[in-house]
C-alpha cells in the first residue's frame, strides 16, 4: 500500500476521479480515499510514478507520503 497526498481533491466528483484513474491502470487495485486529509491509500501491482502520472492526467497532482 502506498499513501498519496492529493491536495487538489476536495469533493464526491474528485474522489471519483481519483478512484477512475487508478482503476483504469489497474482494475483490481484497492483505492481508499480520505477526503478530509485529502489522502489516497492505494494498494496496486502498478508502480508509485504511474499512480502519481495518471492522478496528474486527470488534474490532480499527487505525491507520496
Amino acid at each position: 500500500m502506498t499513501e498519496f497526498s492529493i491536495p487538489d481533491m476536495s469533493c464526491g466528483h474528485c474522489k471519483a476521479a481519483v478512484e477512475g484513474a487508478v482503476f483504469t491502470l489497474d482494475p483490481q487495485a484497492v483505492v481508499v480515499v480520505d477526503m478530509a486529509a485529502r489522502r489516497a491509500d492505494v494498494t496496486s501491482a502498478v508502480a508509485d510514478a504511474a499512480v502519481i502520472a495518471a492522478l496528474a492526467k486527470v488534474g490532480f497532482p499527487a505525491e507520496v507520503v
